[in-house]
């Protein structure tokens, strides 16, 4: 009989080697771009800034009790205190 835990542990050690791997490319890739092409990425930063803005309005309010349709419909809305 063979343990499938050894193998779910190698899979999941695999995959989280193989982001580290594509985020430290990723890091040397932002480097190298932003060091060599500096005079061409600075006047964009602002602009990124702005569209940081909406972006993380969008994910980080996945996790909240957001009202449905049907919530909005019937009855008043509840007090929600954060």
């Amino acid at each position: 009989m063979q343990d499938n835990r050894l193998e779910d542990s190698g899979g999941k050690k695999a995959r989280t080697i193989s982001r580290y791997v594509f985020f430290g490319f990723v890091a040397v890739a932002a480097y190298f771009l932003i060091a060599e092409h500096r005079a061409h990425v600075i006047p964009f930063l602002p602009f990124v800034l702005l569209a940081a803005c909406p972006l993380m309005h969008m994910f980080h309010h996945r996790g909240h009790a957001h009202r449905t349709d049907e919530d909005s419909r019937g009855s008043p809305p509840e007090s929600h205190q954060h």
